[in-house]
């Protein structure tokens, strides 16, 4: 294995820098464009250039080290230096999945962690399992239901991350644990909530109606989002799709009430042509204010309202669970509690005797 510095003049008078490289094998050039030199004319090109080879020469001997560093379980110097910050950011620049915007909200919760901390210039070497515990309780704080394990498992995978990259050696997730919180802590529409909001304007047709379809398929905002014509068979009155989640096929039968809020002319390649999340979920609150429920509504209560809803109706838990592509009977039973707790409200409205009695 070796890193060598080496130039090459070009044709304009400039000096390219570039870093010969063989490592496992292969020889492989790479060229240090910051460090171009220029064509010194003057006093002041040549001071430049000189300060452009000292930083070339750094760059090469910190490339050895991390090579030398790569067939060991050590980590680089430099490297550890690192700004968790900074490592976070560039890591959502190059993520491509379709749970980004879960993604950017726990680098938001975590830059907030550190400010309240003092620490926002954490590095690498700073991190230990302490800290990473007190995040932990942090997002337990912070967020209601299964959101803090659902940030905490993003959190994770950056971490995991950088030891992929020998940026830090272990890993101080690993006996840190956030367990998913199934007891639902979101509001739930009820039959004739819903059908009050279908009597309510909305201001954006296509927010209602994609709303009130998820009420009566049970689709997460991210697959209400991305629903495809070709994933609705109007015919045979079913829709399947992958769940961007979980990559698992649903296959959700398409009662008289869903079809009512689907488009009558395709016009795009998604049935519903939506805003943002963030511009849908404004919509949606200034709708369920208008429509006088003193409910906090998110776009997730049409997925909670689908599946409780079934079990009020007494449809079989394991009917509900294939419909909404539950991982497990687990997340299911969830309803049963909501379902319980919905008819001891129900009988706590009524009149006691006492009152009736006067």
């Amino acid at each position: 294995m070796s890193v060598t510095l080496r130039s090459k003049k070009n044709a304009d008078g400039s000096t390219s820098l570039y870093m010969d490289i063989y490592h496992k094998g292969t020889r492989t050039k790479e060229y240090l464009k910051e460090c171009k030199l220029l064509k010194a004319s003057n006093p002041e090109d040549r001071v430049a250039n000189k300060g452009k080879k000292e930083l070339a020469k750094r760059i090469t001997n910190l490339r050895s080290e991390e090579l030398e560093c790569s067939g060991y379980n050590i980590q680089a110097k430099h490297k550890g230096n690192l700004k968790v910050v900074d490592f976070f950011e560039s890591y959502i620049k190059t993520y491509d999945k379709k749970d980004l915007r879960n993604v950017i909200g726990v680098f938001n919760a975590f830059k907030d962690y550190l400010s309240a901390k003092n620490q926002k210039n954490l590095v690498f070497t700073s991190l230990d399992e302490n800290i990473v515990h007190q995040f932990a309780e942090y997002l337990k704080t912070r967020c209601t239901g299964e959101g803090a394990s659902s940030y905490y498992a993003r959190f994770k995978k950056v971490i995991k991350q950088a030891v992929r990259e020998k940026i830090i050696i272990e890993n101080p997730c690993i006996d840190v644990k956030i367990k998913k919180d199934y007891s639902i802590r979101k509001d739930i529409l009820t039959d004739e909530e819903i059908a009050t909001l279908y009597k309510t304007n909305a201001g954006n047709q296509l927010v209602k109606n994609a709303f009130l379809f998820s009420c009566f398929t049970g689709l997460r905002w991210a697959d209400i989002v991305t629903l495809k014509w070709n994933d609705i068979d109007i015919e045979q009155k079913t829709l399947k799709k992958y769940q961007t989640k979980t990559d698992t096929k649903v296959e959700v039968p398409l009662g008289e009430n869903a079809l009512l809020f689907i488009p009558n002319i395709p016009t795009n390649e998604f049935v519903f042509n939506l805003p943002t999340h963030t511009g849908a979920s404004k919509m949606l609150t200034k709708w369920v204010l208008d429509a006088k429920i003193k409910k906090k509504i998110t776009w997730h209560c049409a997925r909670h309202s689908f599946c409780t809803n079934l079990l009020i109706h007494d449809i079989a838990i394991t009917t509900i669970s294939s419909l909404a592509g539950h991982a497990s009977l687990v997340e299911t039973q969830r309803y049963v509690k909501v379902k319980e707790e919905m008819k001891r409200n129900a009988i706590n409205v009524l009149p006691s005797l006492q009152l009736l009695s006067k």
